[in-house]
């Protein structure tokens, strides 16, 4: 699944390029809150397209492990993105919309244990 490492690879250098950014350049211009937004929507991505990128280069003969790779994907826009749009221009409403991306985080590791579980080993 080529579309799943290039997203991955992709999300991973936002998500360093955010992690970076909130260590170092954006902590005298955001506030706490909206600072601790972007660093943990920067862990979340990273650790999201790396499990992204592994499902991508193993697991991309199945359905399963696809829907799975769609969710984190959706679910790593949703969540960081929500975040960081949160951080950068104070619209708090957008807390309403991050759990919605954390749904699709969730359902994407359990599809990916199921995916796991039904097709490991089988040929």
């Amino acid at each position: 699944m080529r579309w799943a490492v290039f997203l991955a690879g992709l999300s991973g250098a936002v998500g360093v390029g955010m992690g970076a950014a909130a260590a170092h350049g954006l902590s005298s211009r955001l506030d706490p809150d909206a600072l601790e937004w972007v660093r943990t929507g920067a862990e979340y991505q990273l650790w999201h397209s790396t499990i992204l990128a592994g499902i991508g280069l193993f697991g991309a003969r199945r359905k399963a492990f696809r829907l799975s790779a769609v969710l984190l994907a959706l679910g790593i826009l949703v969540f960081s993105g929500s975040l960081y749009v949160m951080a950068f221009t104070g619209m708090r409403w957008l807390g309403a919309v991050t759990p919605i991306g954390g749904l699709a985080l969730i359902t994407g590791w359990i599809v990916l244990a199921w995916a796991g579980w039904r097709y490991t080993g089988q040929r």
